[in-house]
This record gives C-alpha cells, structure tokens and sequence, in this order.
C-alpha cells in the first residue's frame, strides 16, 4: 500500500471511529411493514427509540429493538465507555428488500398463482449528536 493511499485509509478509519452501526439481515417480514417501525424511531435519540419500540404493538418492533441494543454495544466497544442519555442518536437507519421465497397457491380452473415471501436487510448507523456541530 502507498503512502498516499494509508494516508486517506487512515482518515476514513478515524472518521468511522465514532460512528458504529448493526445489520441484520434476511428478515423474515416483508420490508413494507418494517418500514413503518423504521419511520417511526428515524433521527430519534437512541434512549427514547427503545422506549417507543419497547410500547409498540408490531412484531417488527422487537427486531428492531434487539438491532438497536446491538448499535449501542457496538458504539460502546469502540469508544470503551458507556453510552450516557441523549448522548447518541439514530444517524441513519435503511430497510432493503432481501430474498424471496416463492411459492404456488392452487386456484381455480387449474391454474396457479404465485405467493411471494418476502424478507428484508436493515442497517442502523449511530452517532454522537454533537459530532455534526464540532464539524
């Protein structure tokens, strides 16, 4: 590797310090209604996001919630401290179509039609929410 190439590896390293995500993947819901509980917790900070998927009544919201924890371990292995309250804040959070099952639902005359079974990939970005500031 050249010097100038380490150079800007470096600074991208040290920009995505501070900066901590969780993925999860091939979820077995249809990204439709995971996007519902997306929208709901999208720029919130990451104490009152757990309090309002805690109180959710959709099945989505528990998966979300378990990703959430994971981002917050994950910022906190980084940074080796504790998250404090209103400290972080849900940076970017994304739902993607994944894989699809597709199978034939029998119907009338003897003709078949298609059921398709959807999952999805989701990816949650942490931050500081003083970082934006000091830049």
């Amino acid at each position: 590797m050249s010097a100038r190439k380490r150079i800007s590896a470096d600074k991208r390293k040290e920009a995505r310090k501070e900066v901590s995500l969780a993925i999860l993947k091939n979820v077995p819901t249809s990204p439709r209604k995971m996007r519902y509980v997306v929208d709901m917790v999208r720029g919130m900070e990451v104490f009152k996001a757990l309090g309002v998927l805690k109180f959710s009544n959709k099945a989505a919201a528990e998966k979300i919630e378990k990703l959430l924890l994971s981002a917050i371990s994950n910022w906190e292995q980084k940074n080796e401290r504790k998250a404090e309250s209103g400290e972080l804040y849900i940076k970017n959070i994304s739902v993607d179509g994944g894989s699809m099952l597709k199978r034939l639902r029998p119907r009338a005359q003897g003709r078949g039609s298609r059921i398709r079974k959807r999952s999805n990939h989701v990816t949650l970005v942490v931050d500081i929410l003083n970082s934006e500031i000091n830049k």
